[in-house]
């Protein structure tokens, strides 16, 4: 039942209970992006173990995040079982063998996996202000934070590079405003609030360096299987918002960073959402907008994105006419908001005339889905009642032990196990006000010394550091705002001196953010 260029799901059965044929995701439409969904047991996540191994199988990198520990099996040879070989037999699957996949293990907390980060910076202010739940002024002025740090050379790396701009914006709230916008005290107040409730649930555990490189989650192993990135999700589930942003992160970095590739044989990188819910959950309706953007423009860059979650009402409309794979489980129907999800299930497949959908649905049993995947010319097949094939890789979690041996193989040992704390907002803020307050002291030196001659105080960009009259000093940050940067692999060195002498100079590239407000390479 192998076959080359394609993904085994599992054999369809007839209405009499005997096997019909074998079902199949092709790897060539494997970018169209699919959904798992079903209730709490029924196998969804057997069936995300099944496309990641497939996937795995022919090369394609996985990243897939695993909420219960269960998926970390795949990193370890299955071991024959009743019920896995009953399977096997119940469907024909005469080439069943166990086998182990390559696993790198991420954790933001760096428990059960790797550290993986980012930067406040390039995280952007649309999915920072998603994070702290920011109202609509507070969104205002965090924008504004960011176009003052992007302009002043600041760069924000952590929460508290964030909190140090913020001090700084509401102790010069009144010239800032003169110049991006109103910055109320109040919005900054409660921002600085927000942040210290995301720092006490752990979100400083995301910001920092050195941040993830994407390249790191695309690899292929010695032997051409696809990398599985499995993130540790269980404590992240606690914060599902930073959970949520986090994926939503990750995605916009995929897009913003990969070339245009068409539509190739295989997916350059397969992207498993589980807990998808989350995704969407109290997002305002920009946000929404932009992930069904982000969905639809980044199959052409070879990324397949597959949501995982019980109801197919947990995904907007606009999103799930983008997926094009199918797999659905078994749901329940008790309540009116579960029959609707019935239908709409139902409704979402190409009718099979042997059987009826929605009553299906309901009948379905575990390890058992109704699948439906793109044909050729991308067409939908007609949806079969299926038996999801069992897995390769061990169903269940591995062990400590295990976990810290494939750690300690891992081909990105020692690369993000370390913070690094570089030069950023926080130390430039505190030196530019160090250096102001020095040179009030001279100015007052001075005036209590008329004989000293000269004048020795710097000017800045932005007010509130001395050096002038702040007129000035907004004109000359102006000026230099246009000219200043940040870039993550370097150490921005943006030194204000005297206007006559030097303006603070950009580093390689302009600014410029992308459609989540991530950083653009």
């Amino acid at each position: 039942m192998i076959e080359e260029g394609k993904i085994f799901i599992g054999a369809s059965r007839n209405p009499d209970d005997s096997i019909n044929k074998p079902e199949y995701l092709d790897l060539k439409f494997g970018n169209r992006h699919g959904l798992v969904t079903g209730a709490t047991g029924t196998g969804k996540t057997v069936t995300l173990q099944v496309l990641a191994e497939g996937f795995s199988r022919a090369g394609v990198p996985v990243f897939a995040a695993d909420i219960k520990g269960d998926l970390s099996g795949i990193a370890a040879k299955g071991e024959p079982k009743d019920f896995l070989t009953k399977r096997a037999e119940q469907i024909g699957f005469t080439d069943y063998e166990f086998d182990q996949f390559p696993v790198i293990f991420w954790d933001l907390f760096g428990e059960k996996g790797h550290r993986v980060r980012t930067t406040i910076a390039e995280m952007g202010p649309l999915l920072l202000a998603r994070l702290m739940d920011a109202s609509e002024p507070q969104e205002g002025v965090i924008n504004i934070a960011f176009k003052i740090a992007d302009q002043g050379g600041l760069p924000l790396l952590d929460l508290k590079d964030f909190s140090s701009l913020l001090n700084y914006m509401g102790e010069n709230a009144s010239q800032l405003s003169n110049q991006y916008g109103l910055i109320s005290k109040a919005s900054v107040g409660s921002i600085q609030r927000a942040l210290l409730v995301l720092e006490q649930q752990g979100a400083e555990h995301f910001f920092g360096e050195p941040a993830l490189k994407i390249s790191d989650i695309m690899r292929t192993s010695n032997n051409g299987y696809g990398q599985i990135s499995v993130l540790a999700a269980d404590k992240l589930m606690m914060n599902p918002r930073l959970y949520a942003t986090f994926l939503l992160w990750l995605l916009s970095e995929l897009f913003e960073e990969l070339p245009e590739v068409g539509d190739p044989d295989k997916p350059k990188l397969v992207f498993f959402f589980d807990e998808a819910h989350l995704l969407f959950n109290d997002a305002p309706k920009v946000l929404t907008e932009r992930v069904e953007q982000v969905v639809r423009l980044i199959r052409s860059k070879g990324v397949g994105v597959y949501f995982v979650t019980q109801n197919p009402l947990d995904v907007p409309e606009t999103v799930l006419a983008q997926l094009g794979n199918r797999a659905q489980h078994a749901l329940r129907a008790y309540s009116p908001r579960e029959q609707k999800a019935v239908r709409t299930a139902a409704d979402t497949f190409r009718a099979n005339p042997a059987f009826d959908c929605a009553t299906v649905i309901t009948n379905l049993g575990t390890g058992e889905a109704l699948v439906s995947t793109l044909e050729a010319k991308g067409a939908p097949s007609i949806v079969e009642r299926t038996l999801v094939r069992p897995p390769s890789g061990r169903v269940g979690p591995v062990t400590d032990d295990e976990r810290r041996q494939i750690m300690d193989r891992s081909p990105v040992l020692g690369i993000y196990d370390e913070d690094i704390d570089r030069e950023s907002a926080f130390e430039l803020l505190a030196a530019r006000a160090k250096k102001a307050a020095d040179a009030d002291a001279a100015k007052r030196a001075q005036e209590e010394a008329p004989q000293q001659q000269g004048n020795t105080t710097s000017g800045w960009s932005l007010p509130g550091f001395g050096g002038g009259n702040d007129d000035d000093n907004q004109g000359r940050g102006q000026s230099r705002g246009r000219t200043s940067g940040y870039q993550r692999e370097t150490v921005v060195e943006a030194a204000m001196k005297s206007v006559a002498r030097t303006v603070a100079t950009q580093v390689g590239r302009a600014l410029v953010r992308g459609i989540l407000g991530s950083l653009k390479r």
